[in-house]
């Protein structure tokens, strides 16, 4: 997966979010499992892009780069 497909990944899971966030009336309760599974798959991607971009910076092969699981990247602090 290289830059320019994270990057509409990105895109497609904001307007799911945007989509699920703009429901007026409140969530069902899948609803919110999706929402909450958006936002760990955006973490995710994020953190793959910047890896790509990092590696990349310096020299080293951004495909190299991997997905990260959930537990670690959502354990980031901000």
């Amino acid at each position: 997966m290289d830059n320019e497909q994270i990057l509409d990944d990105i895109g497609a899971l904001v307007e799911e979010e945007r989509a699920l966030r703009s429901r007026t009336g409140g969530l069902l309760p899948e609803e919110l499992e999706r929402l909450a599974a958006l936002e760990v798959r955006l973490d995710q991607c994020w953190d793959l892009l910047r890896q790509r971009r990092a590696k990349a910076e310096f020299g080293e092969d951004p495909d190299t780069a991997a997905l990260r699981p959930a537990t670690e990247v959502e354990s980031y602090r901000n």
